[in-house]
């Protein structure tokens, strides 16, 4: 199999590596030489071009198999809605006008799409109902992956991501130390969300279709940042009741609609198709983080 990894960076260099490693051609596609630098280190063959300009989409290869992985930098939903919307839409119909399109295509989208549920579990059967501008922009962009690519005929996939962690992101400082709010947190380790768009892709499951890409266990934040303090040896840190937070008053009013959001989301779909967890909960995901802050 050919796979053509469009913005190949935390979670793409990681599934280019997998797919290498399992005999694949990949491609990873960036915009800055040092993004292609990454690319061309992971051992993948490294293409420039810009998803949000149309024009340097020739330069993408032929391929059997599409990851549109591209990120919008944190920036606003204006920024989010050129990349996620407008880019993913310019990379469709570049390949749906050729000769011999992808078959399928894998977007990966963000579970914040399911917005509040009260702590309540949520699963692709679950209404989207996404509750700020940046992820109303992102449940748009899964019409896109879905529809549009259906009518360019190519079979698109969305995985939605819960919070990613792993290398450089495990942000333990931020539990460990406190203040923590209130609520569930839905994780996944980078490895097996590479992992799961590997084995959508090779596995050939989920045409057409949403998966929901989470670990096997949400967690409450209090629980959560109690067990890490006790794991790294310290005090716990201080909790924060949502109302607490929000009397602080320095929040935006997107980040207020965040913190007001809890759910939990639910892997059976994914597991029922087959996956299996390198990192199935927290507890075996932050092993590196705690042994790391010990020896600091």
């Amino acid at each position: 199999m050919h796979v053509t990894i469009i913005g190949c960076g935390y979670v793409g260099l990681e599934l280019a590596r997998q797919l290498r490693e399992a005999g694949h051609g990949v491609v990873g596609v960036r915009r800055s030489e040092s993004g292609l630098r990454a690319v061309a280190d992971s051992g993948a063959d490294a293409v420039a071009a810009d998803a949000t300009d149309p024009e340097t989409l020739t330069a993408l290869p032929d391929t059997d198999a599409v990851v549109f992985a591209a990120s919008s930098g944190g920036r606003g939903a204006e920024a989010a809605r050129r990349v996620y919307v407008d880019g993913l839409d310019n990379v469709i119909r570049e390949y749906g006008r050729r000769d011999d399109p992808p078959s399928r295509l894998v977007y990966t989208s963000s579970t914040g799409v399911h917005g509040d549920h009260d702590g309540d579990w949520v699963d692709e059967e679950t209404p989207l109902d996404p509750t700020t501008e940046k992820t109303r922009v992102l449940a748009e962009a899964e019409r896109v992956a879905r529809e549009t690519a259906a009518d360019h005929g190519i079979d698109g996939t969305v995985a939605r991501f819960a919070g990613l962690y792993g290398p450089d992101r495990y942000r333990l400082e931020r539990y460990v130390e406190g203040p923590v709010t209130e609520g569930y947190l839905n994780m996944v380790h980078r490895d097996d969300a590479a992992g799961a768009v590997a084995f959508l892709l090779e596995r050939d499951v989920a045409r057409g279709e949403a998966v929901l890409v989470v670990d096997d266990e949400p967690v409450d934040k209090w629980a959560f940042a109690d067990w890490l303090a006790a794991e790294c040896g310290v005090a716990r840190p201080e909790k924060q009741t949502t109302e607490e937070r929000v009397a602080a008053g320095d929040l935006s009013a997107a980040a207020e609609r965040r913190l007001r959001t809890s759910k939990r989301c639910s892997n059976r779909k994914l597991r029922d198709l087959g996956y299996e967890f390198r990192y199935p909960t927290y507890r075996e995901g932050y092993r590196e983080a705690i042994r790391t802050y010990g020896e600091g």
